[in-house]
């Protein structure tokens, strides 16, 4: 009876879990997914089978902190609930409340977690709680800039105590050093001087344990917490300790405590003690490079010549006398060449950042710190040439893909509302053409949505192909077969042998990229000419070749056009619309499948498209 009731007693837990109008995803203690009810099928895209024994991919990076925290929170009991945002299936982003609680044993083991998902309301609260949020996050990023501005490694060590205190709202705080087994306070704020230089075990103390259990942060608090620790027992009224690892090199340095007797800690603050004792580790390895350069004079050679970023050492005047290898690459010029003279650009004033551009083109960051000792100046300069370009492409991703968007999306509204207010005055042929007109714009949507699609995969290295041998030739025929009709400026030619060999490779995916690389020949040919496809065996692969007699590739951009957001006749850009991923698609599906594709100039004008694969069961012929 007591078994067919616990048997009872599961069915119906199982049933309304997936009854529930939310979702419900509980995680074991490595966050691995043991339950994905149906709403969150729904809410996420993602289906049970696919999330069921692995961690879901759902959480932003910037909001990992975040994660970690209220799990942190929720481990020490009480639950958290938060408005935050986490991906769907299709990349999107959706704003969702989520309360997460503890998942215990009758026992009370943790066993993992229980959260709760629903698309989030506008409310004040949340409002008021992201806000704070972000003014919290953005006085950290002014923190981390006063911390890296400090050189001497007990100055940033100070500074990192006392911006723990006020950016936590803890009572107290300090940070400890790891050494060997044993624990120092070397930094504290609103702690007795006394204190400082004091050791507790390592074994012992909170920071093994935290260690030991492969976290970032920790929170103990009450009768969880070792709250008499030979280095925190003089804080009268101690009840919570919050603390983080600032790992250096990627091995733990020391550890950041926070210290709570009045105040109460949450999961934001632990969010926040997490982030600073990431930048809290970036801070002090770089201070303890400084101080090492200044020590170790004698070995300032060794590291000027193995650094990739630029790095030169200026006289009290402001006359270059040391100027390492990357210092040259990045600027053009030779150490003979500046040595004795001003660097050839300007710098910031010591403790700031500059950047700036190059006459070659090159952007740089420039730092600059004074050695107080001798005088000198010491700059350090990193090429962000590729950030610049990213930030650019993204600029110009958001307008092209947002002006390809307005067009169909106005002619659908406008012939859509046409259809809405005068259907009874329109003639069915009238109507017919506004609905032939939505269709096609509709059909334009999907296809830049496909686009998006693919390139977000491809950027993220996540195309899934199905290699194994198929007919190229049927291929080429059939994607060439209604080209003739397409336009009357155009003539088609297409010489396909008979005896083509079947090739390695995924069918679909080599279809799209035919059809990109034959819509780009029509498209940037936009005056008409001969379009001609071509297929032989070259060695153990097949080449096709898609040529036109259109506007050409220059030279310098024939490797370039197969970059992300990158459009041909970069003169104007509007010409021919798109947003600059098909032949980014293009390529990225050949080397999924171990083919090649290639941009060449036709002697005539116009370009010559070259795809090569594998033939079949050939050595190296991907299977």
């Amino acid at each position: 009876m007591g078994d067919n009731r616990a048997a009872s007693d599961d069915d119906i837990g199982r049933a309304v879990v997936a009854a529930a109008p939310n979702a419900i995803v509980a995680l074991d203690r490595d966050q691995t997914v043991l339950s994905w009810n149906p709403a969150a099928e729904h809410l996420f895209g993602w289906s049970a089978a696919e999330m069921l024994g692995r961690r879901a991919p759902v959480i932003p990076d910037e909001l990992t902190a975040e994660h970690n925290a209220v799990l942190e929170r929720v481990r020490t009991g009480g639950q958290v609930s938060l408005r935050t945002k986490r991906f769907r299936q299709d990349g999107s982003l959706i704003d969702v409340r989520v309360d997460t609680g503890a998942l215990r044993s009758e026992a009370g083991v943790l066993l993992g977690y229980v959260s709760v998902y629903h698309p989030a309301q506008d409310d004040e609260t949340a409002h008021d709680r992201a806000l704070h949020r972000a003014q919290l996050v953005r006085r950290l990023t002014d923190v981390v800039a006063d911390i890296n501005a400090e050189r001497e490694l007990p100055a940033v060590l100070d500074r990192i105590a006392a911006s723990l205190t006020e950016l936590t709202g803890a009572d107290a705080g300090g940070f400890v050093l790891i050494e060997e087994d044993r624990l120092r306070l070397v930094a504290s704020h609103r702690l007795p001087e006394s204190l400082r230089d004091s050791t507790a075990d390592l074994r012992k103390s909170l920071v093994g344990k935290l260690l030991r259990a492969g976290r970032t942060v920790m929170l103990e608090t009450g009768e969880q917490a070792r709250l008499d620790e030979l280095i925190w027992s003089q804080l009268p009224g101690l009840h919570t300790i919050a603390l983080g690892v600032a790992a250096v090199g990627g091995r733990p340095y020391g550890a950041l405590y926070a210290l709570f007797a009045e105040r109460k800690a949450g999961h934001v603050e632990l969010e926040l003690l997490e982030l600073l004792a990431g930048h809290a580790g970036i801070a002090v390895g770089n201070a303890m490079a400084y101080q090492e350069a200044v020590r170790q004079r004698a070995h300032e050679r060794a590291v000027f010549d193995a650094s990739a970023d630029g790095i030169a050492v200026l006289d009290s005047l402001g006359r270059v006398i040391q100027w390492n290898p990357a210092a040259a690459e990045l600027t053009g010029f030779h150490a003979a060449e500046v040595t004795g003279g001003p660097p050839p650009f300007h710098l910031p004033e010591p403790g700031d950042k500059l950047t700036l551009q190059l006459p070659s083109g090159v952007w740089l960051d420039v730092l600059c710190a004074e050695i107080v000792e001798t005088g000198e100046i010491v700059i350090d300069f990193r090429d962000v040439t590729r950030a610049k370009e990213l930030e650019e492409a993204k600029d110009l991703f958001l307008a092209t893909t947002s002006h390809e968007l307005r067009t169909p999306i106005t002619v659908v509204r406008g012939f859509a509302g046409t259809l809405d207010s005068r259907w009874d005055s329109m003639t069915d042929a009238e109507r017919r053409a506004a609905v032939h007109t939505i269709a096609e714009r509709a059909c334009s949507l999907g296809q830049l949505m496909d686009h998006l699609l693919l390139g977000s995969r491809a950027g993220a290295g996540e195309l899934m192909l199905r290699i194994e041998g198929f007919d190229l030739a049927e291929l080429l025929r059939a994607a060439t077969l209604g080209l003739p009709a397409l336009s009357d400026l155009h003539r088609v030619e297409v010489n396909v042998p008979d005896d083509l060999p079947p090739v390695s490779g995924d069918a679909l995916a080599t279809d799209i990229m035919l059809g990109q690389l034959l819509e780009n020949a029509f498209k940037y040919s936009p005056d008409g000419g001969l379009i001609r496809v071509e297929a032989w065996v070259a060695g153990d692969r097949v080449v096709v070749v898609v040529d036109d007699e259109g506007v050409g590739i220059p030279p310098a951009s024939r490797e370039g056009v197969f970059g992300r957001f990158v459009q041909g006749d970069s003169g104007d850009r509007r010409r021919f619309g798109g947003v600059g991923l098909g032949l980014y698609i293009v390529r990225s599906l050949a080397h999924a499948q171990g083919a090649e594709v290639s941009a060449h100039p036709r002697p005539d004008g116009g370009t010559r498209m070259r795809l090569a694969l594998r033939i079949a069961d050939t050595p190296g012929a991907l299977t």
